[in-house]
């Protein structure tokens, strides 16, 4: 694979991050959200999104910069526990992990 293919799944990771924004503003935050099946699902599929394609970046200096395996961890724990999910976790992830992840990849693709 080449460099452009890790740019690609970098720009899809930003536009995972962005459908997480607009689920948070219809549902008027992060905590509605996650309280909402529907607003929980999409939030949970965009997670594991960005866990499958941060863990595919193949360059080593690009996975150095990123929080692969901590993105990885997310995915898993979501699709292999779903019932089990703690959403103040998630909470968490979404209102800082996903900030600085998302200055990083933009930092990036500049």
């Amino acid at each position: 694979m080449s460099r452009n293919s890790d740019l690609a799944r970098l720009e899809f990771i930003i536009e995972m991050i962005e459908n997480i924004k607009i689920i948070e503003q219809r549902h008027g935050g992060i905590k509605n959200a996650l309280n909402d099946i529907e607003g929980q699902n999409a939030i949970f599929m965009c997670l594991i999104q960005i866990g499958e394609k941060i863990k595919k970046i193949e360059s080593a200096d690009l996975r150095e910069k990123l929080p692969v395996k901590e993105a990885s961890s997310v995915r898993n724990f979501i699709v292999h526990d779903y019932s089990g999910v703690d959403l103040e976790i998630i909470e968490d992830i979404v209102t800082a992990d996903l900030i600085s992840l998302e200055k990083n990849v933009k930092e990036i693709l500049k």
